[in-house]
């Protein structure tokens, strides 16, 4: 998904664009679309700064969904559980607006966007070309790039943009680039289709979320470290489906389970801009906010590739801050 953010920038600034994608699902597709940086803040137990960074990946949201035609929901979001007046004033001390509400506290600063129909959109956008296949080497050349796939497909290109999501680092890729995207912590999560009356807005509690999506809600979702497997937990889907609708007090027939391998780094932000050797660019490992984080780690990386000024959020989101 921030590939695809990315290459949608890319060519609204002019670029003509390659997506090489292997296909299948992913934790962009399997994704209930949340952009969330109130609970998200509140959760994870963020900083001022790293909420205020969430915030603006927010803000950065209604200008890109109207660009590329894309349905954007701002209904809000619900928290249920102990605490809630501390999680109240939690929220408002960092600048995001939360009142006391039904079992919890209710925000209105938490969105979401049905993430299928986004990738689709964006892999439509006007100079974006997407062909299916796995790279199995990059290598670098005096002034361009030349990416090979496991069939032998081959392509040419100035610049590089690595998107790889929680995948191993391809064959070739020069340091430090390759130790980063080694360092990239796998953390698998399943979620639930379920054919029930949706809430109007997102309901949330420890470790549990119901989110409305098509023909019902989606429920989960599961955070479960190191782990690449991608066969689905049935015993731990149907715990998180009974505990879902007991949530919403609605009674549904459970779908498909699905599970996604997210990338996560060692401070929980992406990896978005230059990765050490000239044309080659990272957008890796957004954690559980890659939808929302996606426009804003879209525009550093294309600011970067065009030389022009680093936006305010580069340094935080460079990928060299580790190596």
């Amino acid at each position: 998904m921030l590939g695809l953010c990315t290459a949608a920038e890319l060519a609204e600034r002019g670029f003509v664009v390659t997506v090489i994608d292997p296909g299948g699902p992913n934790a962009s597709s399997v994704a209930a679309g949340m952009l969330a940086p109130a609970l998200e803040s509140l959760l994870d137990e963020l900083s001022a700064d790293q909420a205020a960074l969430l915030r603006r990946a927010r803000d950065a949201w209604p200008a890109f969904a109207e660009t590329y035609g894309l349905a954007l929901h701002r209904e809000g979001a619900e928290w249920r559980g102990p605490g809630a007046e501390q999680a109240v004033d939690r929220l408002r001390q960092l600048g995001f607006a939360a009142q006391p509400g039904s079992g919890g506290l209710e925000t209105s600063e938490d969105w979401r966007i049905e993430a299928a129909t986004a990738l689709t959109a964006l892999a439509r956008v006007e100079g974006v070309t997407v062909v299916h296949a796995h790279v199995a080497r990059i290598g670098a050349g005096a002034q361009r790039w030349r990416v090979e796939a496991e069939d032998g497909r081959l392509w040419f290109s100035p610049t590089v943009v690595l998107a790889t999501g929680a995948a191993t680092a391809v064959e070739g890729l020069p340091d430090p680039a390759a130790r980063l995207v080694a360092d990239i912590q796998p953390i698998r999560g399943q979620l639930t289709q379920v054919e029930v009356p949706a809430p109007r807005r997102v309901v949330r509690a420890p470790g549990l979320y119901v989110a409305p999506g098509h023909g019902g809600v989606v429920i989960g979702a599961t955070m479960e470290p190191g782990r690449r497997d991608l066969e689905p937990d049935i015993d731990e889907a149907s715990a998180r489906v009974a505990a879902g609708l007991a949530l919403i007090g609605a009674d549904g027939r459970p779908g498909a389970t699905r599970v996604g391998i997210r990338g996560a780094s060692a401070d929980g932000l992406p990896l978005a801009g230059p990765a050490g050797a000239a044309g080659l660019h990272l957008a890796l490992a957004p954690r559980r906010n890659g939808w929302l984080l996606g426009p804003l780690v879209a525009r550093t990386v294309a600011d970067a590739i065009e030389g022009g000024d680093a936006g305010p959020d580069a340094a935080a989101l460079d990928p060299l801050r580790f190596a």
